[in-house]
């Protein structure tokens, strides 16, 4: 029941975004609302899924995958183009050619944390976690020598891609991600019963039979797949993945992953649709969509650190 008003008011706005201003006549604003319509869907999708299966391994509900450094690596590899080529980086690389090498630095430094850091059985999930905290520090403070070294225009142009953005995006990297998040997205679902075990915890999970080490993996390298795709898509998300799961588990009224994966996806890409909206109609382009989501969900993870800490030991 749950689900069925939220997808309905899903479709609603996106049939309020697509035909407010437009009246559905085809053309170029109909076309350009299309692609950003299909840039929320993918990118709200991969947040969403990529957030709750990285609460599901860490076992806590303050977390997102940007602790593993994910959105600081690709902060600092554009940092490192502009400095390196200037502006004119965007253009010799192309919009391809940045989302390509994007990706495969992100799977790379996946790959990189799981392969060194994740041989010890026990306990290895937190190191992971405090390392990946340390090395996502460190990549900040280097993006952040960086960004003095380079011109108050290249800076402007850099700020660009800290924020979530749906300016710019070119049909060819909605397909890209597109394919990625669904892939991904369709093996986390085959998995769903599988995590459910999972998210009980190794001790549990291994005492019913489950291969506790091997899931954590493939899950993780999900999780790097959906980061992947949707930062170098619409840019890096901070905060919106904890609003998003936490939203997802009151909906659905508990972890089951069949129900929470779809439940968090819709809610993700209403979120952005009512961003969307408020800058075009409420704000005029005053603001960005990666600001009021920053600002909301920011909010959020801030009353939820509150209300953990009121609470008795």
């Amino acid at each position: 029941m749950r689900h069925g008003l939220v997808l309905a008011a899903l479709a609603a706005l996106a049939l309020l975004y697509l035909g407010w201003g437009t009246g559905f006549a085809p053309g170029f604003l109909l076309s350009r609302r299309l692609i950003r319509l299909g840039a929320m869907a993918v990118g709200g999708t991969g947040i969403a899924m990529a957030s709750i299966l990285f609460q599901t391994v860490a076992r806590n509900r303050i977390l997102t995958p940007a602790i593993m450094g994910y959105e600081a690596a690709y902060l600092l590899l554009q940092a490192l183009l502009v400095l390196a080529l200037g502006t004119a980086s965007l253009r010799l690389l192309g919009d391809l050619g940045n989302m390509a090498l994007s990706l495969a630095l992100m799977l790379g430094w996946s790959l990189a944390l799981h392969g060194l850091l994740f041989r010890d059985e026990r306990n290895s999930m937190h190191r992971m976690l405090l390392i990946g905290l340390v090395l996502t520090l460190t990549l900040t403070s280097i993006t952040q020598f960086v960004q003095l070294q380079i011109s108050p225009g290249e800076f402007a142009v850099l700020q660009s891609f800290a924020l979530i953005s749906l300016d710019g995006i070119s049909p060819n990297r909605l397909a890209i991600s597109a394919v990625a998040v669904l892939a991904a997205g369709a093996i986390a679902l085959r998995r769903a019963a599988i995590w459910d075990v999972m998210a009980l915890g190794r001790d549990q999970a291994l005492s019913l039979g489950l291969d506790h080490p091997r899931e954590v993996r493939l899950c993780l390298t999900l999780i790097a797949v959906f980061a992947a795709a949707t930062t170098s898509l619409i840019g890096p998300s901070a905060f919106m993945g904890i609003f998003i799961a936490n939203i997802a588990y009151a909906l659905t009224g508990g972890f089951r992953h069949r129900r929470t994966l779809p439940a968090g996806s819709l809610v993700a890409v209403a979120m952005l649709l009512i961003a969307e909206l408020m800058v075009q109609h409420l704000f005029r382009f005053g603001t960005t969509v990666g600001i009021l989501i920053n600002l909301i969900c920011g909010g959020y993870f801030l009353f939820l650190i509150l209300r953990r800490a009121g609470r008795p030991a």
